[in-house]
């Protein structure tokens, strides 16, 4: 038996498989978890309790319930929650949408995987690549492409500050060579909040980016799993959501309590719209219903946004308070950075004195039962290593991302951990 060249890319080893993996996957029984690795939100009451409201108001109301799991929905997603999200909108920041510029996916990933493969690999004897102006970027998205080698991308500018931490910031002179000398570009595509390192791209870095995509005729993917108005998970100022049509902007309700329903949403022109539908038919035939049943009232009263705003941030602005505050404590001494947390639900500190691989420390600390993220996964796309050389950023393989979600005790005890063994491989 042999599988394909694109059965062979998607089922070898990846770095979005060896994170999901250490989620479920048990440690042995001695070892006791502290699990600061995958990308599961935290169980929030509110809003958990908001949505067995509503699905206890399902079950309540005459045949609802046997209606919508009887059906399958458009293969853009449901009518009515596609109407319900463009009339938000419209409503809420004035964007001039209608159901023809939404449509839903099976999750935020299965949507960039569609993106990403519109707007990259061979297009009328031409192989189109797609652009990362930020490395680094989400571990999810390196090995989406169908082809080989069409995902490009840039290194990040990096600011430091007297108080340990930094900031990673856009190029945006290099973005605009780039696009310059490198026509086959078909798409630029960043994260916001950025994931892993917790950075949010500024307005004013995002109407760059939004200025060159229209230059250039191409779009720009803006991946809006953590951001404004849902769910919310971002502490900086200036991060107001953006959309014009030369943007295709996606969100989930996964990390606003609905992360096993997989339900992704994308705001784009209605050619991308009905492209996506189209895909969507052909490889899953249609979407989901249980994500927009759930949640199509709560959209359209308010109450979702009212939850992200008074509970879902507030949550995640006190564990990333507690994450900062025991990094700053355990670390105190070494030499270490950590990446000011704007936003997502994961911290990304800097050991630049690890005298052994992110790689090799990851597998140090599972013996303790501390699960992390190595930052080599987070690297990809640039021309060195295509050559076999590691990706050309100083924090390539010195960096660990940290989900801060988790029971404090044990995220406490995982970076106190850290800090021991950071201490030993110095």
């Amino acid at each position: 038996m042999e599988f394909s060249d694109f059965g062979t890319k998607l089922s070898s080893h990846s770095g979005i498989l060896q994170l999901m993996d250490d989620i479920a996957k048990p440690l042995p029984g001695n070892v006791k978890s502290r699990p600061l690795g995958g990308g599961n939100p935290a169980r929030v009451k509110e809003v958990e309790e908001a949505y067995r409201r509503e699905m206890e108001s399902l079950l309540e109301d005459g045949e609802r319930f046997e209606d919508f799991i009887a059906h399958y929905d458009s293969p853009h997603g449901r009518v009515s929650f596609i109407n319900t999200v463009a009339s938000f909108f419209r409503r809420k920041y004035g964007w001039n949408i209608t159901g023809d510029n939404v449509a839903v996916t099976n999750g935020s990933q299965m949507a960039m995987f569609y993106l990403f493969n519109l707007f990259s690999g061979m297009t009328g004897g031409v192989r189109k690549t797609l652009l990362f102006p930020l490395m680094p970027e989400y571990i999810g998205y390196a090995d989406q492409g169908i082809e080989n080698d069409t995902f490009v991308s840039l290194p990040s500018k990096c600011e430091y500050y007297e108080d340990r931490t930094f900031k990673y910031l856009l190029d945006v002179d290099a973005v605009g060579k780039y696009l310059d000398s490198h026509p086959e570009v078909g798409a630029i595509a960043v994260t916001r909040p950025t994931n892993p390192s917790g950075n949010v791209l500024t307005d004013s870095e995002i109407n760059a980016l939004s200025a060159l995509a229209r230059s250039h005729s191409i779009p720009l993917i803006v991946d809006n799993a953590y951001g404004l108005p849902f769910p919310d998970i971002i502490f900086a100022d200036n991060a107001e959501p953006v959309w014009n049509e030369d943007i295709v902007l996606s969100m989930s309700l996964s990390k606003i309590g609905l992360p096993s329903i997989r339900t992704g949403i994308i705001i784009a022109r209605p050619e991308i719209i009905k492209a996506v539908g189209n895909m969507n038919a052909i490889i899953a035939l249609a979407t989901g219903s249980f994500g927009p049943v759930l949640a199509e009232r709560m959209i359209s009263d308010g109450e979702l946004v009212q939850l992200a705003e008074n509970v879902v941030q507030p949550f995640y602005k006190g564990k990333a308070v507690k994450i900062e505050g025991y990094i700053r404590k355990y670390f105190e001494g070494t030499d270490y950075y950590l990446h000011r947390i704007e936003g997502s639900i994961f911290c990304w500190i800097y050991l630049p004195s690890l005298k052994v691989s992110a790689l090799e420390f990851y597998e140090i600390l599972m013996k303790d039962g501390v699960i992390t993220v190595p930052s080599e996964y987070f690297f990809f796309g640039s021309e060195d290593q295509k050559k076999g050389l590691p990706y050309p950023h100083p924090h390539y393989d010195k960096c660990l991302r940290l989900n801060y979600s988790g029971d404090d005790e044990l995220v406490r005890e995982g970076i106190e951990i850290i800090s021991r063994r950071y201490r030993e491989y110095s």
